[in-house]
């Protein structure tokens, strides 16, 4: 493990390579979603939130499976910043939220698309401008870790507030590494600018950014003569492992036990809180409750984002294929009760964050005894039932019968 001294990076991730497109049924929902759980952040918590969340490499992955992606995939980076930027940039003036660049030719065009936000806002362009060049100098040219940029997203508050989110390829590995970045407290660019790097192990690296190499940079002398093998408490470190399915060693079971227990044998009739979501299945009460610990949960829930998977899938058929009516009733579900929010009427969406907290509540005296391979095993069989699909193409149903998981 290679830990290097850093100030206000707020994190990174390392993620094994995966290539090909997300297909458009997955897509759009994908945007759908994105855009009621940030409009859910906004009318909770506001634009400043909406940042901090992406800046956050643990949530950023969990918001990735919950919307369908593979769960440890790089590419949820893309992916993710495709869905909010088709889905939030045509809202950005009621929203106050914009979004920038992307891959590869999309992310040179960042500077002009900030640009003409500043003259939209009265914003400091060149200052933007700035912040996005700097950010990527630093994690492609700074800190010289063998991975190189080919994405590079700038979303910012028509307040000034920015976080950047980028991501580069290491040919030597395999793998992406995500690099998050947050304007709040940010002193320098040049000096200790990041909250943390964390990845494997690859021997010396070239620190330019480093406290200790503040001489280095002055004479460029003596570059690899400091070791960065210093750690703040506050550092976030987020490795995602190789295999391609989720196993149980990657999910936190008795936070994912207590929703299934609640999905499964109980009925949200029997919940007071959930009265305003009367007419909600179970399926679809477990995905809910997944998405409201997205948008109301805090920053200690998404130690483990491969549980969010059990929301909607993923793409690849891991941990099952996309329940397309499942997901579709959830789009509806938050869509609904945003709208109703912004017209005053907040039932539906207390309801919404109620489910969190009803599910939190039940780990208190709740023994995770479930056989985790059945559960995943129950998912796919019933997967045809709810519009199964994968990129490989629809669920179909099995000849097995059903399993008991408790």
């Amino acid at each position: 493990m290679l830990i290097l001294l850093a100030l206000k990076r707020s994190g990174s991730t390392d993620l094994p390579l995966h290539y090909g497109h997300v297909p458009p049924w997955l897509a759009q929902r994908m945007a759908k979603l994105g855009l009621a759980i940030t409009e859910a952040i906004l009318a909770e918590y506001g634009k400043a939130e909406v940042l901090r969340r992406l800046s956050n490499p643990f949530w950023f992955q969990s918001l990735g499976a919950v919307m369908g992606m593979d769960w440890h995939s790089s590419g949820i980076t893309t992916s993710v910043m495709g869905a909010l930027k088709k889905a939030i940039n045509p809202l950005s003036k009621e929203l106050g939220i914009y979004i920038c660049g992307g891959k590869g030719k999309y992310s040179r065009e960042t500077p002009n698309e900030l640009l003409k936000i500043a003259d939209q806002t009265g914003l400091n362009g060149i200052e933007l401008v700035r912040s996005s060049k700097l950010s990527a100098k630093v994690d492609n040219t700074a800190i010289q870790d063998g991975f190189q940029l080919y994405l590079h997203s700038f979303i910012l508050s028509n307040q000034g507030d920015w976080t950047v989110v980028q991501q580069g390829m290491s040919n030597n590995s395999s793998t992406a590494r995500r690099y998050h970045w947050h304007s709040a407290g940010l002193k320098s660019f040049v000096e200790e600018p990041h909250t943390g790097i964390c990845g494997h192990n690859q021997g010396k690296i070239l620190n330019l950014t480093a406290h200790s190499a503040n001489t280095t940079r002055n004479a460029l002398i003596g570059m690899t003569e400091e070791p960065p093998n210093k750690m703040l408490n506050e550092i976030q470190k987020l490795i995602m492992p190789n295999h391609h399915d989720v196993q149980a060693k990657d999910v936190d079971l008795k936070r994912l036990g207590s929703i299934l227990w609640l999905a499964q044998e109980k009925k949200p009739a029997n919940f007071e809180e959930l009265l305003l979501l009367e007419g909600m299945g179970p399926r679809t009460l477990q995905s809910m409750t997944l998405v409201s610990e997205v948008i109301y949960g805090t920053p200690a829930r998404f130690s483990d984002p491969a549980r969010y998977s059990f929301a909607h899938g993923g793409k690849d058929g891991h941990p099952f294929p996309v329940p397309l009516k499942v997901y579709d009733e959830s789009i509806k579900v938050l869509r609904n009760a945003v709208e109703k929010a912004k017209i005053g009427h907040t039932d539906k969406l207390q309801a919404i964050k109620a489910l969190h907290q009803v599910a939190k509540n039940a780990e208190e005296n709740f023994s995770p005894n479930m056989n985790f391979d059945q559960v995943i095993e129950k998912e796919r069989e019933e997967s045809w039932k709810y519009g199964g699909r994968t990129v490989f193409g629809k669920a179909k149903p099995p000849a097995s019968k059903q399993l008991k998981l408790f």
